[in-house]
């Protein structure tokens, strides 16, 4: 069985020509249904001007685009042409299966909450992030979608993210960790303390409060956090790891013994290097909508769109929906859990 999977052409710091050139990829590789949407005669002209076939892509015109810079809820509600709007609408109508944007997160997320709903029990869905660690991965929740939490929704978060990596890891038990500047249940702000409480009457393998040195140790399988602070922790890894590489590679290539030391390691630098691209993690699921949305990194290139596309397909085999919202349900029906939040 294929999938439709539609992917947003306009979305992107290097949209379209990245966005097209990773559908190609992604048509190669996989047997699926490849939907663009964005300026059709955009398309077109580039898909003619590179002898792409026209025939091997279902192309969605959406004349009108939503820039980076703008207000998520006020491009959407204006912009009804726009690619991540008609995307959303195609998904809510089952006429694709998934949906990829590496454009407007806010836009995304805003679109997505509207036009799918949320999962049954969720209050506010999350990005989901799969980051490499010392020991594996670990799960990341929320990189970006709602900056603006109470306990309920990072509660929601730690229950959505110990599905989602049971699902995804076959690892029973996932341990669960909120990310704080400090390890005691004392530490942090009032709605930290609430989700701690929270966490430790729950049926969850709560670990307890995490600092930010552990993100990478990969102590705990799922990090739990609000957007603004996941997006600041996220992209302070990516740069720190571009640099300690640079860095690295410039001293070796200070002397003769260096350099030939950077020769016979270079297969295991290659890897290293797959290891910290988000290139090669694609793209996000985007927790507690009702539907299969995948966000990728504003600077997508064309392997990243194209392991967007294999993230979708993921996602679309696992019977993610229903598990969510059943395990949401039965947590918070808990006596202890229902004491906190009443009190």
């Amino acid at each position: 069985m294929s999938y439709k999977i539609a992917i947003d052409v306009s979305g992107g710091d290097s949209a379209p020509a990245a966005i097209i050139e990773g559908a190609v990829l992604a048509k190669k590789e996989f047997n699926e249904d490849i939907v663009l949407i964005g300026i059709e005669n955009e398309i077109k002209s580039y898909l003619d001007k590179h002898n792409y076939s026209l025939n091997d892509f279902i192309i969605v015109d959406a004349p009108e685009k939503i820039e980076m810079d703008e207000s998520p809820l006020l491009s959407v509600r204006k912009k009804k042409k726009s690619s991540i709007v008609v995307g959303m609408d195609l998904l809510k109508q089952k006429k694709v299966d998934a949906f990829v944007s590496c454009g407007n997160t806010g836009a995304v997320v805003c679109s997505a909450t509207i036009k799918l709903r949320l999962i049954e029990g969720v209050e506010r869905p999350g990005i989901a992030l799969m980051l490499p660690t010392k020991r594996g991965v670990s799960l990341v929740i929320d990189v970006g979608a709602n900056i603006d939490c109470k306990p309920i929704h990072l509660f929601h978060y730690g229950i959505m993210a110990s599905v989602y990596y049971e699902l995804c890891l076959n690892k029973k038990n996932p341990s669960v960790g909120l990310l704080n500047i400090g390890e005691e249940a004392s530490k942090g702000l009032g709605v930290l303390k609430k989700v701690h409480k929270l966490f430790t009457v729950a049926p969850l393998n709560f670990i307890g409060n995490l600092e930010a040195k552990e993100l990478l140790s990969g102590n705990c399988d799922c990090i739990v956090c609000d957007g603004f602070v996941g997006n600041i922790a996220l992209k302070v890894a990516e740069g720190s790891a571009e640099i300690i590489a640079k860095s690295f590679i410039e001293a070796m290539k200070k002397n003769f013994i260096g350099k030939v030391g950077l020769f016979l390691s270079k297969k295991n630098l290659l890897e290293f290097k797959r290891s910290i691209n988000y290139a090669e993690y694609g793209g996000a699921p985007l927790l507690g909508v009702d539907g299969i949305v995948i966000i990728g990194h504003g600077r997508s290139n064309s392997l990243a769109v194209k392991n967007a596309v294999k993230a979708a397909v993921r996602e679309l085999n696992r019977d993610l929906t229903k598990s969510i919202s059943r395990r949401i349900n039965d947590i918070c029906q808990d006596s202890g859990v229902r004491e906190i939040f009443t009190a």
